[in-house]
């Protein structure tokens, strides 16, 4: 079970977390994935569905990024290996509930 934080406590951890991601572009997605089963892309999708509707999944994602994901895609993510693909299919099956 969460804590009940405050809001204004919760809003500046996720601003913190989000800040870090931007600054870690060597932590590529899909070792996010491999570890922690969620990654920039799911970040920016769950800031978008508590939006209410107020941003696109798109819209999410780039304040996630900091940039348009196309930009931060081409400027930052490198190839996936089978070995991290691996891992991240085994890590997904954890986040089943």
């Amino acid at each position: 079970m969460l804590p009940d934080y405050d809001d204004a406590t919760a809003a500046a951890a996720f601003r913190r977390l989000v800040a870090h991601l931007q600054h870690r572009t060597d932590a590529q997605n899909v070792d996010l994935m491999g570890l922690a089963g969620f990654c920039r892309n799911c970040l920016g999708d769950w800031l978008a569905e508590a939006s209410g509707g107020t941003l696109s999944k798109e819209q999410g994602r780039e304040h996630v990024y900091g940039m348009p994901y196309a930009d931060w895609k081409a400027r930052h993510q490198q190839p996936a290996t089978p070995e991290q693909l691996a891992r991240m299919d085994e890590s997904l099956k954890r986040n089943a509930r």
